[in-house]
């Protein structure tokens, strides 16, 4: 579980973090603890630490739920350019065959699921899947940050 600093061109400071963690709720909750361990370290703004751990904590539980194929783990992968100011948040699963359905307000109130993207949405300045060979999907989720 060691962070990983990409070689730095001049002029740029980007840190990056990648983690595999197992498709359980446990290795969703150590997603969102590693995270916020790792967005403390770099220095970040607690408004932004505070709307990433909720955007991992969205993004790994679904990975964990929705996402899940037996004996397959899912990724966590941070990366903060500081020269572009964006914070991207990415988790990647198995499970390329089911894509997140657009965020929607018209959910019955009694639902008890189906919202989490909405939070995703309110919290990220942008957001989207993308294929993850061989067959999985990543979503991500992008924060403009101030450099810290």
């Amino acid at each position: 579980m060691t962070p990983t600093t990409p070689p730095q061109l001049p002029g740029t400071t980007v840190h990056s973090f990648s983690q595999l963690l197992s498709s359980t709720r446990r290795g969703a909750r150590l997603a969102r603890l590693l995270a916020v361990g790792e967005l403390h370290a770099w220095g970040l703004s607690p408004n932004v630490i505070d709307r990433a751990e909720h955007i991992v904590a969205e993004l790994a539980a679904n990975a964990a739920v929705h996402g899940r194929v037996r004996g397959r783990s899912f990724r966590l992968v941070l990366g903060l350019d500081v020269t572009a100011g964006t914070l991207r948040v990415a988790v990647s699963d198995a499970r390329g065959d089911r894509l997140p359905a657009p965020a929607s307000t018209d959910r019955p109130e009694e639902a008890e699921s189906g919202r989490g993207l909405l939070l995703v949405a309110a919290l990220a300045d942008r957001w989207d899947t993308e294929p993850y060979p061989p067959s999985g999907k990543t979503v991500w989720a992008e924060l403009d940050v101030a450099a810290p």
